[in-house]
């Protein structure tokens, strides 16, 4: 697993890497300046990401926060000092594990485990969420699909149905396909 630091400090950096090394993980590599740090993140492309900040000013909350919504990965944060905006924003912007005033290298692999196994978590959540989303619109497409072909043809919602799908097989295609050809087909002749 390839693991990146991202922290200015030498010291608290230092504390992360003994805990990680003890914990048998090698590929470790730190970011220790904020400049271009999203460039940097992408061309080490790392698995988990661990961001250490002592005491994070808004701006560097944000190239934070900018980091962990367009990397999808699990990271986690470690902070001295919070506040209940900070959690939530942070939260809102995919940090896995929001760590406060809990730098200790015996910790650092369960933390891990646990910034992993959330991610893990929501990721599947995020994935089934857009999986239900997709469907229900391909169901819209469908109906409303159905519901001209009983107009245009004067046919029972089961019949047309059976002509979509008779269709789909015989051009091997999606039923939702053909429901989109239906409903373009259709706005071609208003």
């Amino acid at each position: 697993m390839k693991i990146v630091i991202v922290d200015e400090s030498p010291v608290r950096a230092a504390i992360l890497e003994d805990g990680l090394r003890e914990a048998g993980f090698t590929n470790v590599e730190r970011i220790a300046e904020m400049r271009s740090l999203l460039a940097r993140i992408y061309a080490i492309d790392p698995d988990v990401i661990l961001i250490d900040l002592e005491n994070p000013s808004r701006d560097i909350l944000e190239q934070m926060f900018q980091v962990s919504r367009a990397v999808r990965r699990p990271v986690a944060m470690f902070v001295d000092q919070s506040d209940a905006a900070s959690i939530q924003a942070s939260v809102d912007a995919g940090v896995s594990a929001y760590i406060v005033d809990g730098l200790k290298k015996e910790r650092i692999k369960s933390i891990l485990d646990l910034c992993v196994s959330r991610f893990n978590a929501f990721s599947r959540l995020q994935d089934e969420l857009a999986r239900a989303k997709s469907e229900i619109e391909e169901r819209k497409t469908i109906d409303r699909a159905k519901g001209l072909l009983m107009k245009a043809k004067n046919l029972s919602e089961e019949d047309a149905y059976r002509l979509m799908r008779s269709t789909a097989m015989r051009e091997k295609k999606k039923i939702f396909e053909i429901a989109q050809a239906i409903i373009t087909a259709s706005e071609l002749f208003k």
